[in-house]
């Protein structure tokens, strides 16, 4: 159990000897949001609108639950804004009864919550901006998340190069990126890999030590968009 899990099991266990059976569950709920954060939303949202948390010493929603749950502000606007991307299109999440491993995850939801653009978070956060995405790629997404299940991680491999398409620098700038990680990677197994001279892993690291100057080259150099529609000389390099 970690320290804050620690801190709110101590303050439950305090709360349950009290009469303030509301301050109890919402605190039993922080508990389990890995496992529940549906129920936990829902707690909030309740709170939300009772604004029970001004008689516990508390400003607004967001103080409490910074000071009291550990959850910071913008967990508690994902929580509610993905609550309620849920009672629009998928109420059945909400059934009594749903078994946890049933519910999609908070991440997935948040992701399908932004693509219907309801989110107000930073929009030079390239992890909370909105996605604003067509009406047949939200049923399709809604699909992904709510009956086929599947993670964030997938959703994004998946959605995103719709969703959020990189511009062709992006793209020569991530193939750079792995192309970096490959070579570390080599250097590694050549290095250790039993049987190779010295000479041999030595030759090895010298090509390998060359292409990484090049890609450091790559990055310092400009890369002109040409007027008539071809690639760059970078971006012909890196391809």
């Amino acid at each position: 159990m970690t320290a804050s899990q620690q801190r709110l099991a101590t303050l439950l266990a305090r709360l349950e000897e009290g009469d303030d059976d509301e301050r109890a569950e919402i605190v039993r709920r922080a508990l389990l949001f890995k496992r529940a954060w549906v129920e936990l939303a829902q707690g909030l949202a309740r709170l939300q609108r009772s604004q029970a948390f001004s008689r516990w010493g508390y400003e607004d929603l967001h103080a409490y639950c910074s000071g009291e749950l550990m959850i910071k502000p913008a967990t508690v606007d994902k929580l509610l804004l993905s609550l309620s991307a849920v009672r629009t299109h998928a109420p059945d999440v909400l059934r009594q009864g749903r078994r946890a491993a049933d519910v999609p995850s908070l991440e997935s939801v948040d992701y399908f919550a932004r693509a219907l653009n309801l989110t107000d978070k930073n929009e030079n956060d390239s992890d909370s901006r909105r996605l604003d995405a067509p009406p047949d790629v939200v049923d399709e997404l809604r699909a992904a998340v709510f009956e086929e299940g599947q993670s964030v991680g997938e959703l994004r491999k998946r959605f995103n190069p719709v969703l959020r398409p990189k511009s062709p620098e992006q793209e020569a700038q991530e193939l750079t990126r792995k192309t970096r990680t490959a070579i570390q990677r080599l250097l590694d197994l050549v290095r250790n890999l039993d049987g190779l001279t010295e000479k041999r892993v030595a030759r090895v690291e010298a090509v390998l030590d060359a292409v990484m100057r090049d890609l450091d080259e790559l990055d310092a150099a400009p890369a002109p968009t040409s007027k008539t529609g071809r690639k760059s000389k970078r971006e012909a390099t890196v391809r």
